[in-house]
């Protein structure tokens, strides 16, 4: 599926089940929830927090939440791209372009890195 394929999806999925979108601030707090709820499977899964006893992901060291929490915030990112217009192809390409151009020597010559 391209990102444009699953802009598409999402709207869809929105029109025929969701009703409508939540408002954009909405939803920028619902992408913010989200990415708290992936900054904990992360943390358990290689930091140094631990699963507790009674979470059902630590069966499988959150592998399954951890791809679960990175949709969930892949689809609210998705959402506020739909409502506000952004065609996260053109963005994402545009991006990288920025990126090359501005950092194209940048890391190859960080010793930190190295």
């Amino acid at each position: 599926m391209t990102i444009q394929e699953a802009q598409q999806a999402v709207d869809q999925w929105i029109k025929v089940y969701g009703v409508r979108y939540f408002s954009e601030l909405t939803n920028m707090v619902v992408l913010t929830e989200e990415v708290g709820e992936l900054a904990r499977v992360i943390s358990r899964r290689y930091g140094e927090q631990s699963w507790k006893a009674s979470d059902p992901r630590a069966a499988d060291n959150g592998r399954q939440a951890l791809d679960d929490e990175m949709a969930d915030v892949l689809w609210v990112l998705i959402c506020l791209a739909n409502q506000t217009g952004v065609d996260l192809d053109e963005a994402l390409r545009k991006n990288i372009e920025k990126k090359t151009s501005r950092d194209k020597n940048r890391h190859i010559n960080n010793l930190k890195l190295k």
